[in-house]
């Protein structure tokens, strides 16, 4: 015969309590005087017994969940970022819900309803701009917001992690430079963007502004757009590099997209760096596999940052919204080198 499962109520009768003082042990209620808490809490060791989840979450009058909104979450940045957030969470009392956005009508859906409903606690909103429309109900709304690498004006007065996508184009442009490359291309993301993401093209500024400050240009040739992938980037990077004059290094705005490169220019019979400097951005978990020199963004950082300001807010909403910046860093690896023409 089954053994009956151990009750609150019996907890409480075990431990000559009320059902209400042993609830609020169970939840950590600073109310219980600590003598009695901790003579509860070896009462339910004793006894073996196992708070229902939905009992928990009822008594507590949460959900006990954190949604993360994340945008093409397949692409290793988000992967890396998630990585971050489930470390923190896996030491707290919340349970991780993704909701995956690949189109515009999903990207309204969520942040339209999650953050005024029951759902969850709290909501991470990850590399994905939300419409101005939305801005007074994530603000204001029952459910605290947290953005991750969110850079639009709009999300100004609230919680985040930030990087500095601009800085790391000059970074990127600073150590070419530095190799002695005045021919340099740039690959990115296609203009036109209905999301409304601004990372490729801040990289690109600070490429361009920080190569300008040199005397450096970039011929309109040698500058290509198109959408967010290897194969793109190695279309691109074909029609690039196989003109009469050709750049001498590469700088794209993620890591996928020099992955792309590096197989254009091997497929030309180019030699990575001998022949053509490559330069990344991202630091995902391949670019050290295939030695691509980077600019790390601190994806795991960042999710890890980001999850732990929205449990702080779930406990607490702030008055001033906590802003965390993170500075990108040059990651030298095996892509970059002098021009040959700039060798001894």
């Amino acid at each position: 015969m089954a053994r009956k499962a151990v009750t609150i109520r019996d907890v409480a009768r075990h431990a000559g309590v009320s059902v209400a003082t042993a609830s609020r042990a169970l939840n950590g209620k600073d109310v219980v005087n600590p003598q009695t808490r901790d003579r509860i809490l070896s009462v339910m060791e004793e006894l073996g017994f196992a708070p229902s989840p939905a009992a928990r979450r009822l008594s507590l009058g949460r959900t006990l969940t954190v949604g993360v909104v994340v945008s093409f979450l397949t692409r290793p940045q988000a992967a890396e970022r998630l990585r971050g957030v489930d470390a923190v969470l896996t030491d707290s009392e919340f349970d991780l819900v993704i909701y995956n956005v690949e189109s515009v009508r999903k990207r309204d859906q969520y942040l339209g309803t999650l953050a005024q409903s029951q759902r969850t606690d709290g909501l991470l909103v990850m590399s994905l701009p939300p419409p101005d429309v939305a801005i007074p109900a994530l603000s204001r709304g029952p459910v605290p917001v947290v953005f991750i690498d969110v850079h639009t004006p709009s999300v100004a007065a609230m919680p985040r992690v930030v990087g500095d996508d601009a800085a790391g184009g000059a970074l990127a442009a600073r150590h070419l430079l530095d190799l002695g490359h005045s021919a340099i291309g740039f690959i990115g993301d296609a203009i036109a963007d209905p999301f409304g993401f601004t990372s490729s093209r801040d990289r690109e500024d600070g490429l361009t502004r920080e190569l300008a400050s040199a005397g450096v240009s970039i011929p309109d040739a040698w500058i290509g757009h198109g959408a967010h992938g290897r194969y793109e980037a190695r279309d691109l990077a074909h029609r690039m590099l196989g003109g009469s004059r050709r750049p001498t290094a590469i700088f794209t705005a993620s890591d996928t997209q020099a992955l792309g490169v590096i197989a254009a220019a091997r497929e030309i019979g180019l030699h990575v760096p001998d022949d053509l400097s490559v330069i990344g951005y991202d630091d995902i978990e391949a670019a050290d596999y295939v030695g691509l020199t980077t600019i790390r963004q601190q994806l795991f950082e960042s999710g890890r940052r980001g999850a732990e300001v929205l449990l702080a807010e779930i406990d607490v909403r702030s008055e001033q919204p906590t802003v965390v910046p993170l500075a990108p860093e040059l990651v030298v690896r095996a892509t970059t080198a002098p021009p040959k023409e700039g060798r001894a």
